[in-house]
């Protein structure tokens, strides 16, 4: 799996999940549609207009796939619906110093890729939006401008990225094998 795509910034640090998609949107367990709610209260007017101002707005951005974000991205409570949103409002990755544990944990499960990068190659694609970007999940790599910086990813993550998998499929793709063993098990205990 590769993402090449174009980068958008989101400057700011600490970004939490209830401005990523605040609490009064989490009333779906439904992922479609959560997009349009993705930084709800910052993308939007009071009267629903978006802001010309706000980076996924801006016509240059209408096609960047690829968040770079600020240090601590993702921090505050848990919810699935923050990855779900930033998914369908088509974000592929995020790019970080900094990434919550929690919100990392989530975004990967849902196929949301959370790249933590170094502070120094974090910096310089925060300082130029709208830099192509390539980022190789077999390889656990960002690359950009001849330089190649290497992520933090599991091996069992790594495996459902690259399969296209949740880990509910990955325990349904063994289903046979799981069957087979309850079977074992069952004859060991009757005996």
């Amino acid at each position: 799996m590769r993402i090449d795509a174009t980068t958008v910034v989101l400057a700011t640090e600490n970004i939490d999940t209830d401005q990523i998609i605040p609490a009064r949107f989490l009333t779906t367990t439904e992922r479609k549609g959560l997009g349009k709610f993705a930084f709800a209260d910052w993308r939007y007017e009071k009267d629903g207009s978006p802001r010309a101002d706000f980076a996924l707005n801006r016509p240059e951005n209408k096609l960047a796939s690829i968040l770079v974000a600020g240090k601590n991205f993702g921090c505050g409570s848990s919810r699935e619906h923050a990855p779900w949103a930033l998914l369908d409002a088509g974000i592929q990755a995020i790019i970080s110093s900094e990434i919550a544990d929690i919100f990392c944990s989530n975004a990967m499960k849902n196929g949301l890729l959370a790249c933590v990068i170094p502070a120094a190659a974090h910096a310089r694609l925060m300082a130029e939006p709208g830099k192509q970007v390539s980022i190789d999940v077999k390889a656990a790599t960002v690359s950009f401008d001849g330089t190649s910086h290497t992520f933090p990813l599991d091996p069992f993550t790594q495996h459902c990225l690259l399969n296209g998998v949740d880990q509910l499929g990955f325990i349904l793709g063994h289903a046979a094998e799981i069957a087979a063993f309850e079977a074992s098990n069952q004859q060991k205990v009757a005996a």
